[in-house]
């Protein structure tokens, strides 16, 4: 039964600038303490039989269950593999920048990243081992986007994120409103959709409901700044480009808020937090922007809630949100099991079992072009062609956006701004002040 009332707003704000500012400060001092990027310590001397352990820690859910780790140490009886997961990428972060500094003891022999880490990380390409290269393996931006300037892979490709619609079906049904997938991909704008569209198919939802539209403004805005092809550096010089300046960033963040506070579209959630959690449970909106791999996290979040599909349309043409990368830190002792591990994890039959696994659409192109792939029903979602609208997804994509590195401390500061009016009701143009200063603060 929907309410007739919207549900109440979480008044949380978001602590995603905690740890992100200094870098250069954590990791300044010890770049150059570490061993030379692609060898071994004593015990990981390749092709030895010696008994290792090797650690592997990721996020969220990268698809790498206790089976499939047990295919490689099947494959290899002197390795025992141990799979450590942060509950969010931001804790994964704060671990890993926090070891770095300290020459890179604790860490992991494998650590996951995500790529808007990036460019930061890969101003100390020291800390971590040059991988050898796959040919043919990626596509290619995937592998440009961990590539130095040197030429230095730092990491093995996991997953992208190629962007749909995931909605509840029966929320839009009881509302009187399109809710088979492919009338609500036409709804919404089909080939040509916009966020206009996107919008305008929200105003119509809340008056049929009185529910929210979307889970979060800053959920939103992530997929609509991921359409710019360089949000606040210039990516010729590598220098952050004057925010106040920026109509292109403005007129998204004052797109996303009109249609999440004037509106009343936005459920006012912070991804990740546990109010956003809940809302899962409670029928707290009824769309998402949906990167391949958020059906995994909808699926763990929605648990026995039936009606979540996934339409295949994406306002603005099409975009990537997110995707991973195996890194190998060049401090571990066993760095050459470690980088032969993490080329058979990110090699296209084990993309494709995570891919089937947890949603994780792989960045390889034979696991993409494979029929399992192709032709893969996701359940949970209704049983949508999951492989087949992904992979459509996919194709739209026209290469990476350019992040350098102050991206991830400018654009976290963007999103508190967000989070500032859609969570706590601040007035958007104050809040839009208040990210001008402290962007300011944080790249003078």
């Amino acid at each position: 039964m929907l309410s007739s009332t919207r549900p109440r707003r979480s008044r949380r704000i978001a602590a995603t600038t905690a740890g992100i500012a200094s870098l250069a400060l954590l990791l300044g001092a010890c770049s150059g303490d570490t061993e030379d990027p692609g060898t071994s310590g004593e015990d990981g001397e390749e092709g030895t039989d010696e008994e290792i352990t090797l650690t592997v820690a990721t996020f969220n859910n990268f698809g790498y269950t206790e089976e499939l780790l047990a295919q490689y140490e099947e494959e290899h009886p002197n390795v025992t593999v141990e799979h450590v997961t942060a509950a969010e990428s931001g804790d994964a972060r704060t671990n890993l920048t926090t070891k770095l500094a300290a020459g890179g003891e604790g860490l992991a022999d494998i650590e996951a990243i995500e790529v808007d880490w990036l460019p930061e990380l890969m101003q100390y390409p020291d800390l971590f081992s040059d991988l050898p290269t796959v040919d043919g393996r990626w596509v290619d931006w995937k592998v440009q986007q961990a590539t130095t300037p040197e030429g230095q892979l730092i990491g093995y490709g996991t997953d992208i994120g190629p962007e749909a619609i995931c909605y509840r079906s029966d929320l839009l049904e009881a509302a009187g409103l399109p809710h088979e997938r492919e009338e609500v991909a036409e709804w919404i704008g089909g080939d040509g959709a916009t966020w206009d569209t996107y919008f305008e198919a929200g105003k119509e939802y809340v008056d049929a409901s009185g529910n929210a539209w979307f889970d979060s403004a800053q959920a939103t805005f992530q997929g609509m700044v991921n359409q710019l092809p360089a949000a606040y550096e210039d990516p010729e010089t590598g220098e952050p480009t004057d925010l106040a300046g920026n109509t292109e960033v403005k007129g998204l963040y004052d797109q996303v808020l009109a249609a999440s506070v004037e509106d009343e579209l936005s459920a006012g959630l912070e991804q990740w937090g546990d109010d956003w959690t809940a809302g899962f449970q409670n029928e707290a909106f009824a769309t998402m922007l949906c990167p391949a791999w958020m059906t995994g996290s909808i699926e763990q979040n929605a648990g026995n809630i039936e009606g979540w599909d996934i339409a295949d349309v994406f306002p603005g043409g099409g975009g990537n949100w997110g995707g991973s990368f195996l890194t190998v830190p060049a401090s571990g002792a066993n760095t050459e099991a470690a980088i032969e591990l993490a080329d058979w994890l990110t090699s296209p039959d084990v993309q494709t079992q995570a891919f089937e696994e947890a949603g994780t659409f792989p960045s390889q192109l034979e696991a993409q072009e494979s029929d399992a792939v192709q032709s893969f029903t996701n359940e949970f979602m209704s049983g949508a062609p999951a492989g087949e609208i992904f992979t459509n997804a996919a194709a739209s994509i026209d290469g990476a956006p350019f992040k350098g590195a102050n991206y991830f401390a400018i654009h976290a500061e963007v999103q508190n701004g967000i989070n500032r009016v859609d969570l706590n009701g601040e007035d958007p143009e104050a809040s839009w002040e208040t990210t001008l200063s402290d962007v300011q603060a944080l790249v003078p």
